[in-house]
């Protein structure tokens, strides 16, 4: 063309490439997501594993408690029959410890189900669905989870507030959750508490994770959020968790994510997101992000 503007086959060629590019940069961030969330449940495996271990190994030894009561009873009912009298004071004792012991793996078997339901939240495969949820009962299945971690080190408190049902990925929140605990639980070094609180401010909600750990050097707090930047031991961290969960809380749900920290006292993590997810219809798109 005389005028020197671009052909139209080529101006479509280049938005066709854009798009494939735009394309493949969200699924390279989802595998993303996707891979460090294993990486998380693999690091909750172990303690998933010991907490649920103690029940199970309570069960079967009751189990062979209640199968030889079983035996002493059957023979001590047979024998009252035989002699057509009735059951002995020891049968009825028999009776109740069996009675005793069922109410005990009751408990034991409620555990296991407690915990496996708060893992299989992190195991949900739906995570492209918008949905209204309960951010406390998220928090609250999270906390059960990082509580197999850190067992009876850490103390954890919940503040929360009345919240309505609040749209989001469901999946994506639980992983913003679980990094800000598990993070919250392993800046502490001995024993100490982690808080968790939650309220609402006008059309958002506010989530916040305090420790009582030993707060986050000057030097590193402007990379705190930056992609592979980590304080953990070589083999312990990523550097992955806080920078997917800003992307998972600024670009994907159009919140906000920042902290305070005072060296020798602690951190708090603050996260703010809308009620309503107005105008997101894809976990990764960035393109309608209000802050950008």
């Amino acid at each position: 063309m005389s005028d020197g503007s671009e052909p139209a086959g080529a101006q479509r060629g280049r938005e066709d490439e854009i798009a494939t590019l735009r394309e493949q940069l969200d699924a390279a961030n989802q595998k993303l997501v996707d891979s460090h969330k294993m990486a998380s449940l693999g690091r909750l495996s172990a303690g998933v594993v010991h907490e649920i271990r103690t029940p199970i190994g309570s069960i079967f030894s009751n189990n062979e408690v209640i199968l030889r009561s079983l035996e002493k009873l059957k023979t001590m009912l047979q024998e009252a029959r035989t002699r057509s009298t009735p059951p002995s004071q020891q049968s009825l004792d028999v009776v109740d410890i069996i009675v005793g012991l069922a109410a005990v793996d009751k408990i034991a078997c409620e555990r296991i189900s407690s915990v496996i339901r708060s893992l299989k939240t992190f195991a949900r495969v739906n995570e492209g669905d918008l949905a209204r949820v309960d951010i406390n009962e998220l928090l609250t299945n999270t906390i059960k989870l990082t509580g197999t971690v850190f067992r009876r080190r850490i103390e954890t408190q919940t503040e929360f507030g009345d919240l309505p049902p609040v749209e989001c990925y469901p999946g994506l929140m639980n992983q913003v959750f679980l990094n800000l605990v598990v993070n919250a639980g392993q800046a502490i070094e001995d024993e100490g508490v982690v808080t968790v609180r939650t309220r609402l401010e006008g059309d958002e909600v506010h989530i916040s994770v305090s420790d009582t750990g030993r707060g986050i050097p000057p030097e590193v707090r402007g990379r705190i959020f930056a992609a592979g930047f980590t304080t953990k031991p070589i083999g312990e961290g990523t550097g992955l968790g806080l920078s997917i969960t800003r992307e998972i809380v600024e670009d994907t749900h159009g919140g906000k994510i920042w902290f305070d920290t005072e060296q020798g006292k602690g951190t708090t993590f603050h996260v703010r997101i809308p009620i309503e997810q107005r105008g997101r219809s894809a976990a990764w798109r960035k393109t309608d992000n209000p802050g950008s």
